[in-house]
């Protein structure tokens, strides 16, 4: 049997440069299954992404999904890419099969279901918003430590630095004022300790940001800013919260498990050579 892919659509070429293309996933001809690739808008036209790649349940557990997946890398290979990514379920099957391809895994998402009440912090512990004075120096350094993660995980510094700037600039295009953004800072006894980001959506809650002072580490603060972040998100009437951890932050991992969150989206990424 042969499985190849069928376009569905003209190559798309999008005003932000970046382009796509629709596929279907055939074996003999015959439609199994669909892809969907395309080009970085923010790494640009050298890193393609993975958006989509299903197979009909009729035809899983056949294979069909790993040879799809190498003859979309053949594509990208021919559009000139230099790496490709993708966003996994964290299911088994989906994280099995990108790592028999060769994935590595950069980053995952987590969340957890918040109960009724809202968690109380330690005595001694307050949550308070950040002051137009803090925000400044917070927003510098938390350009380029976002960059810096990116760059620890194989992207190209001026890749990463364009990343955290685009990502920064639209997530916070009003600073302290812009709607839905939370930032706060954690005091312990009047001093602060750490710093909170915290995006409070349609449907959920969402740790954007979350640092304890180096200062201060090992006092479990880091544990007090998630408490913080989960009264928020009840506050805001919202009964999820999600964050996004980076692969090897084995302290933030294994903080975010004890407090109950579950992997739920795997990002990762394999070289083109």
């Amino acid at each position: 049997m042969t499985t190849t892919l069928r376009p569905t659509e003209p190559l798309q070429q999008n005003a932000d440069g970046t382009r796509s293309r629709r596929y279907q996933v055939c074996v003999n001809s015959r439609p199994v299954g669909g892809i969907h690739l395309a080009t970085h808008p923010v790494f640009g036209p050298s890193v393609a992404r993975l958006l989509d790649l299903h197979i009909d349940e009729p035809d899983r557990r056949r294979g069909r999904g790993t040879v799809a997946a190498l003859a979309a890398e053949e594509v990208a290979r021919g559009w000139g890419c230099k790496r490709i990514e993708a966003t996994v379920p964290a299911a088994e099957a989906a994280v099995r099969l990108v790592t028999a391809l060769g994935y590595v895994e950069r980053n995952r998402g987590m969340e957890k279901q918040l109960g009724a009440g809202a968690p109380e912090l330690p005595a001694g512990t307050r949550g308070r918003p950040m002051t137009r004075a803090e925000y400044a120096p917070w927003f510098e350094h938390g350009k380029a430590a976002y960059a810096q993660s990116w760059i620890d995980r194989g992207v190209p510094a001026d890749e990463a630095w364009a990343k955290s700037e685009e990502d920064h600039a639209r997530l916070l295009p009003q600073g302290l004022d812009t709607p839905g953004m939370l930032l706060s800072v954690l005091e312990h006894e009047g001093t602060p300790v750490g710093t909170l980001w915290v995006a409070i959506t349609e449907d959920r809650a969402y740790v954007y940001d979350v640092e304890a002072d180096e200062r201060f580490r090992g006092r479990g603060h880091g544990r007090s800013l998630m408490l913080l972040a989960e009264a928020q998100a009840r506050s805001a009437g919202r009964g999820v919260l999600g964050l996004n951890v980076f692969a090897g932050n084995t302290p933030a991992e294994r903080l975010y498990e004890s407090l109950g969150y579950r992997p739920v989206l795997r990002g990762v990424y394999k070289e083109l050579l």
